[in-house]
Order: C-alpha cells, then structure tokens, then sequence
C-alpha cells in the first residue's frame, strides 16, 4: 500500500481510499481529498512535516499522520 507520504515532490497522484474513522476521516475529506482526487505534492518541510499539496486549485498543508492515512496510486 501506498501512501501519500511516499509521494515525491513535484509528482501528481491520485487518491485510491481514505483510512482512518471518525472526526479525522471526516476533516480530511472536508479540506477537498476525495476518492479519486488529484493531488500535486508541492514541497515538503525541511523536517519531513508538512506537505504543502495542491488540491482542487487550492494550496493545503498536511501533517505526516494525516498523509499516512492517505492510500494513493
């Protein structure tokens, strides 16, 4: 399984599921990542923590643990 943490910068994936249950699935879905989205990774913090994503023509900023529960192809 991958997911979008392993996604290179610059690269653009898609968003195959969500994991996760609750209140957390439910924001992640609220900031735009849908099954199916298109995702562009943009940068990524000198840490690893956050993403900066592009999803939807909008920029977001997405913690690690977040983008774990992220499955992409």
């Amino acid at each position: 399984m991958r997911t979008l943490r392993d996604a290179r910068i610059g690269s653009t994936v898609k968003v195959v599921k969500l994991h996760g249950e609750g209140a957390l699935r439910r924001r992640i879905m609220d900031m735009g990542i849908t099954k199916g989205v298109e995702i562009y990774v943009r940068k990524v913090a000198p840490l690893g923590d956050p993403f900066e994503l592009r999803v939807r023509g909008y920029e977001l900023s997405l913690r690690k643990a977040d983008a774990e529960m992220i499955e992409i192809e």
